[in-house]
């Protein structure tokens, strides 16, 4: 199998590693459309030009791999070596023809896409859902398929949960996932545009953000017990954000005079339920 396709690809399609070496054609750019189930959404324009320089001196090195339509040629994978093809104005291109259904072209693009790692947070989230949600795979399938860890999926999947927003303000890299994370610990979801903006406005990052959002969380108390509250040791707060890290959402650490508690907060039943299996996995 090409080295395109990742070991995700042949987990998913083991029988694709059994077969001989696929074979490389050219095909004519003028015959390629893009993939309609592409994930990644934005090519930028710097990247379009950096691979079409690369392009027009040394050619397309790695294969597309497409699947024949009525006119033409799909492409599965390999969209960005298109465009800058295209731009660089180059006629033909290698590719490697596939027979593929609509559901396997969807899965082939998806899973190539995550195993290269050239998505922005919200892309991949979108991926991980659409794979879950036709092929019937549960978060932990996901994790050993791809080789991505439980955590790093369900995170990703709950930036999705974000308003459309946020969601946009993550996607142009206006505020990271760290900050879209840490917003969904937010008890007041309307808050969440202002705190945005504060992020943007003063540069915040991840932790002053999370001091905010806990302090914007916190109900009103009368000045007294203002006064008497003691701010937690270094070492609470560190806990606190190795939790919150690990668990990707709000983790307080109360402490008393002879026992304390620890809160995690969790939005809805299949958040609840992803908690507990981080729980049980420990």
């Amino acid at each position: 199998m090409g080295r395109g396709l990742g070991r995700g690809l042949n987990a998913f399609f083991p029988e694709e590693a059994d077969r001989e070496e696929n074979v490389v054609e050219d095909v004519k750019v003028s015959d390629l459309r893009p993939n309609p189930y592409q994930p990644r959404k934005t090519f930028t324009e710097e990247a379009i030009e950096e691979l079409k320089d690369s392009i027009s001196e040394h050619g397309v090195l790695q294969p597309l791999i497409v699947r024949k339509s009525i006119k033409g040629y799909e492409i599965v994978v390999g969209e960005r070596r298109y465009r800058a093809a295209k731009a660089a104005g180059m006629e033909t291109v290698p590719a490697v023809v596939k027979e593929l259904t609509d559901e396997k072209l969807m899965e082939v693009a998806l899973i190539e896409n995550l195993q290269r790692e050239n998505l922005n947070p919200l892309e991949e989230a979108k991926a991980y859902e659409k794979l879950m949600k036709h092929l019937g795979a549960t978060q932990d399938e996901l994790s050993k398929r791809l080789g991505k860890s439980r955590p790093h999926i369900a995170n990703h999947l709950r930036l999705l949960q974000l308003s459309p927003a946020v969601q946009h303000k993550i996607e142009n890299k206006n505020i990271s996932m760290g900050h879209g994370r840490t917003l969904l610990g937010l008890h007041d979801k309307t808050k969440a545009d202002k705190i945005v903006e504060k992020i943007e406005k003063e540069s915040l990052n991840v932790r002053q953000t999370e001091e905010l959002v806990q302090h914007m969380n916190q109900k009103p108390v009368p000045e007294k017990k203002k006064k008497e509250a003691a701010r937690p040791s270094v070492f609470i707060q560190s806990k606190e954000e190795e939790l919150r890290s690990y668990f990707g959402t709000s983790v307080s650490i109360k402490k008393g005079r002879k026992k304390g508690k620890i809160e995690i907060e969790f939005l809805s039943d299949e958040d609840l339920q992803r908690i507990l299996e981080l729980l049980e996995n420990e």
